[in-house]
Protein backbone atom coordinates (compact mmCIF):
# COMPACT_ATOMS: atom_id res chain seq x y z
CA UNK A 1 0.00 0.00 0.00
CA UNK A 2 1.05 3.33 -1.13
CA UNK A 3 0.42 6.64 1.44
CA UNK A 4 1.01 9.96 -0.05
CA UNK A 5 2.12 12.48 2.61
CA UNK A 6 2.76 15.67 1.13
CA UNK A 7 3.75 18.86 2.95
CA UNK A 8 0.58 21.21 3.91
CA UNK A 9 1.70 23.41 0.95
CA UNK A 10 1.63 21.08 -1.20
CA UNK A 11 -2.51 20.61 -0.06
CA UNK A 12 -3.38 24.21 -0.29
CA UNK A 13 -1.08 26.24 -2.76
CA UNK A 14 -3.58 27.46 -5.52
CA UNK A 15 -7.00 26.79 -3.75
CA UNK A 16 -9.10 29.74 -3.37
CA UNK A 17 -11.45 27.98 -0.88
CA UNK A 18 -10.73 24.77 1.21
CA UNK A 19 -12.67 26.66 4.16
CA UNK A 20 -11.79 25.93 7.57
CA UNK A 21 -9.26 23.35 8.20
CA UNK A 22 -7.59 21.14 10.80
CA UNK A 23 -4.28 19.24 11.02
CA UNK A 24 -3.50 17.42 13.92
CA UNK A 25 0.13 15.49 14.46
CA UNK A 26 2.76 15.13 15.90
CA UNK A 27 6.22 16.94 15.36
CA UNK A 28 9.15 15.00 13.14
CA UNK A 29 11.54 14.69 15.96
CA UNK A 30 8.90 13.55 18.47
CA UNK A 31 8.67 15.68 20.82
CA UNK A 32 5.49 17.51 20.05
CA UNK A 33 2.11 17.01 20.02
CA UNK A 34 0.58 19.78 17.20
CA UNK A 35 -2.39 21.05 16.18
CA UNK A 36 -3.51 23.72 13.58
CA UNK A 37 -6.95 25.16 13.08
CA UNK A 38 -7.40 28.35 10.12
CA UNK A 39 -10.62 29.73 8.69
CA UNK A 40 -11.81 31.48 5.36
CA UNK A 41 -14.39 33.29 4.36
CA UNK A 42 -15.96 35.08 0.71
CA UNK A 43 -18.82 36.87 2.53
CA UNK A 44 -18.67 40.14 5.29
CA UNK A 45 -20.00 38.41 7.54
CA UNK A 46 -17.45 35.42 7.48
CA UNK A 47 -14.54 37.78 7.09
CA UNK A 48 -15.17 40.16 9.92
CA UNK A 49 -13.39 37.70 12.39
CA UNK A 50 -10.07 37.62 14.42
CA UNK A 51 -8.53 34.73 16.70
CA UNK A 52 -7.58 35.90 20.18
CA UNK A 53 -6.25 33.53 22.67
CA UNK A 54 -7.62 33.45 26.22
CA UNK A 55 -5.11 30.56 28.17
CA UNK A 56 -5.60 27.33 26.54
CA UNK A 57 -9.18 28.57 25.02
CA UNK A 58 -9.60 29.95 21.44
CA UNK A 59 -12.31 32.92 20.88
CA UNK A 60 -13.26 33.43 17.87
CA UNK A 61 -14.69 37.75 17.85
CA UNK A 62 -16.17 39.59 15.53
CA UNK A 63 -13.22 42.63 14.48
CA UNK A 64 -15.96 44.67 14.06
CA UNK A 65 -18.94 44.59 16.25
CA UNK A 66 -21.23 46.69 13.82
CA UNK A 67 -20.87 44.68 11.10
CA UNK A 68 -22.28 41.68 12.14
CA UNK A 69 -24.92 40.29 10.61
CA UNK A 70 -25.38 36.84 12.23
CA UNK A 71 -23.28 35.25 14.47
CA UNK A 72 -24.46 31.76 15.07
CA UNK A 73 -21.78 30.81 12.73
CA UNK A 74 -19.11 32.55 12.78
CA UNK A 75 -18.69 33.32 16.51
CA UNK A 76 -17.65 30.21 18.79
CA UNK A 77 -14.66 28.93 20.71
CA UNK A 78 -12.74 26.63 18.00
CA UNK A 79 -10.33 25.04 20.88
CA UNK A 80 -11.16 24.20 24.28
CA UNK A 81 -8.90 22.05 26.70
CA UNK A 82 -10.59 19.53 29.24
CA UNK A 83 -8.35 17.76 31.63
CA UNK A 84 -5.64 16.17 29.24
CA UNK A 85 -7.65 16.63 25.94
CA UNK A 86 -7.60 19.57 23.49
CA UNK A 87 -10.35 20.19 21.59
CA UNK A 88 -10.38 21.62 18.34
CA UNK A 89 -13.48 22.14 15.79
CA UNK A 90 -14.88 24.74 13.40
CA UNK A 91 -18.14 25.42 15.32
CA UNK A 92 -20.05 25.63 18.89
CA UNK A 93 -19.46 21.54 18.72
CA UNK A 94 -16.50 22.12 20.42
CA UNK A 95 -18.76 22.84 23.66
CA UNK A 96 -20.54 19.48 22.46
CA UNK A 97 -17.46 17.86 22.71
CA UNK A 98 -16.67 19.58 26.01
CA UNK A 99 -19.91 19.11 28.21
CA UNK A 100 -19.54 15.35 27.16
CA UNK A 101 -16.01 15.01 28.22
CA UNK A 102 -17.13 16.68 31.56
CA UNK A 103 -19.89 14.44 32.39
CA UNK A 104 -17.89 11.06 31.02
CA UNK A 105 -18.86 10.66 27.90
CA UNK A 106 -16.35 10.55 24.70
CA UNK A 107 -15.80 12.35 21.57
CA UNK A 108 -17.77 10.38 19.59
CA UNK A 109 -21.06 10.19 21.84
CA UNK A 110 -20.91 14.01 21.75
CA UNK A 111 -20.65 14.06 18.02
CA UNK A 112 -23.59 11.74 17.52
CA UNK A 113 -26.11 14.46 18.71
CA UNK A 114 -24.71 16.86 16.26
CA UNK A 115 -24.80 17.64 12.35
CA UNK A 116 -23.01 19.47 9.37
CA UNK A 117 -24.37 23.59 9.57
CA UNK A 118 -27.78 24.49 8.11
CA UNK A 119 -26.38 27.12 5.81
CA UNK A 120 -28.01 25.72 2.88
CA UNK A 121 -27.31 25.41 0.08
CA UNK A 122 -23.28 24.81 1.00
CA UNK A 123 -24.67 22.29 4.22
CA UNK A 124 -21.03 23.22 5.63
CA UNK A 125 -19.24 19.97 7.19
CA UNK A 126 -19.28 19.78 11.10
CA UNK A 127 -14.99 19.09 11.31
CA UNK A 128 -13.66 18.25 14.74
CA UNK A 129 -10.76 16.89 16.53
CA UNK A 130 -9.24 15.70 19.88
CA UNK A 131 -6.05 15.39 20.81
CA UNK A 132 -5.32 12.23 24.10
CA UNK A 133 -2.05 14.06 26.05
CA UNK A 134 -2.75 11.27 28.81
CA UNK A 135 0.07 8.99 28.12
CA UNK A 136 0.99 7.93 24.80
CA UNK A 137 -0.30 10.61 22.13
CA UNK A 138 -3.19 9.76 20.11
CA UNK A 139 -5.72 11.68 18.40
CA UNK A 140 -9.01 11.12 16.50
CA UNK A 141 -10.54 13.36 13.89
CA UNK A 142 -14.43 13.22 12.49
CA UNK A 143 -16.46 15.41 9.86
CA UNK A 144 -20.41 15.40 10.03
CA UNK A 145 -21.96 15.90 6.93
CA UNK A 146 -24.65 16.07 4.70
CA UNK A 147 -25.82 12.78 2.97
CA UNK A 148 -27.57 14.66 -0.17
CA UNK A 149 -28.29 17.69 -1.25
CA UNK A 150 -31.06 18.87 0.46
CA UNK A 151 -29.96 17.38 3.61
CA UNK A 152 -32.15 14.97 4.64
CA UNK A 153 -29.78 12.96 6.71
CA UNK A 154 -26.48 13.20 8.43
CA UNK A 155 -23.31 11.11 7.99
CA UNK A 156 -21.05 10.59 10.31
CA UNK A 157 -17.19 9.61 10.04
CA UNK A 158 -14.91 9.15 12.66
CA UNK A 159 -11.07 8.40 12.35
CA UNK A 160 -8.53 7.25 15.24
CA UNK A 161 -5.07 7.49 15.00
CA UNK A 162 -1.40 7.22 16.71
CA UNK A 163 0.70 10.01 16.63
CA UNK A 164 3.61 9.18 14.07
CA UNK A 165 6.93 11.14 14.39
CA UNK A 166 6.91 13.75 11.17
CA UNK A 167 3.12 12.78 10.14
CA UNK A 168 -0.29 14.94 10.86
CA UNK A 169 -4.13 14.55 9.21
CA UNK A 170 -5.59 17.19 7.29
CA UNK A 171 -9.11 17.29 7.24
CA UNK A 172 -11.16 20.82 6.05
CA UNK A 173 -14.70 22.02 4.97
CA UNK A 174 -14.45 22.43 1.02
CA UNK A 175 -12.46 21.00 -1.96
CA UNK A 176 -12.76 24.36 -3.47
CA UNK A 177 -14.25 26.98 -4.03
CA UNK A 178 -18.02 27.32 -6.02
CA UNK A 179 -21.63 27.75 -5.58
CA UNK A 180 -22.81 25.72 -3.72
CA UNK A 181 -19.60 24.77 -2.56
CA UNK A 182 -18.23 21.16 -3.24
CA UNK A 183 -18.03 19.40 0.50
CA UNK A 184 -14.91 17.68 1.72
CA UNK A 185 -14.20 13.98 0.61
CA UNK A 186 -12.13 10.81 1.38
CA UNK A 187 -10.17 10.74 4.80
CA UNK A 188 -8.38 12.99 6.17
CA UNK A 189 -5.34 14.24 4.28
CA UNK A 190 -1.73 12.74 4.98
CA UNK A 191 0.67 15.81 5.57
CA UNK A 192 4.41 16.21 7.09
CA UNK A 193 4.25 18.17 10.58
CA UNK A 194 8.14 19.93 10.95
CA UNK A 195 9.89 20.33 14.41
CA UNK A 196 9.47 24.24 14.38
CA UNK A 197 6.25 25.95 14.80
CA UNK A 198 6.84 29.42 13.03
CA UNK A 199 7.79 27.45 10.05
CA UNK A 200 4.70 25.17 9.96
CA UNK A 201 2.45 28.39 11.15
CA UNK A 202 4.65 30.31 7.95
CA UNK A 203 4.37 27.53 5.80
CA UNK A 204 0.20 27.36 6.42
CA UNK A 205 -0.74 31.24 6.43
CA UNK A 206 1.25 32.22 3.19
CA UNK A 207 -0.24 29.16 1.34
CA UNK A 208 -3.36 29.51 2.26
CA UNK A 209 -5.43 32.13 -0.54
CA UNK A 210 -4.80 35.81 0.35
CA UNK A 211 -8.10 36.44 -0.64
CA UNK A 212 -9.87 34.80 1.53
CA UNK A 213 -7.99 33.62 4.65
CA UNK A 214 -8.83 35.13 7.65
CA UNK A 215 -6.97 33.80 10.32
CA UNK A 216 -4.96 30.64 12.05
CA UNK A 217 -3.80 29.37 15.71
CA UNK A 218 -0.79 26.51 16.07
CA UNK A 219 -0.09 25.04 18.42
CA UNK A 220 2.83 22.71 19.78
CA UNK A 221 2.50 20.59 23.07
CA UNK A 222 5.56 19.37 24.38
CA UNK A 223 4.85 16.07 25.83
CA UNK A 224 7.81 15.35 28.41
CA UNK A 225 6.95 19.10 30.25
CA UNK A 226 3.69 20.27 28.71
CA UNK A 227 4.95 23.12 27.67
CA UNK A 228 3.13 24.96 25.25
CA UNK A 229 4.22 27.14 22.63
CA UNK A 230 1.54 29.09 20.03
CA UNK A 231 1.34 31.15 16.90
CA UNK A 232 -1.99 33.07 15.44
CA UNK A 233 -1.85 35.33 12.27
CA UNK A 234 -5.36 37.81 12.04
CA UNK A 235 -5.65 39.43 8.66
CA UNK A 236 -7.46 41.78 10.97
CA UNK A 237 -5.44 43.58 13.81
CA UNK A 238 -6.40 42.55 17.11
CA UNK A 239 -8.13 45.24 18.90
Amino acid sequence: MTYQTLNVSERIKGNPYVGRGIIIGKSSDGNSAVFAYFIMGRSENSRNRIFVEKGDEVIIYPHDESKVEDPSLIIYSPVKKVGSDLIVTNGDQTDTVEEHLLKGGDFRSALRTREFEPDAPNLTPRISGILHLDGNFTYEMSILKSADAEGSACNRYFYEYNALNGLGHFIHTYVTDGNPLPTFMGEPERVVIPNDIDEFASEIWNNLDSANKIALHVRYVNLTSGATETVTYNVHEVK
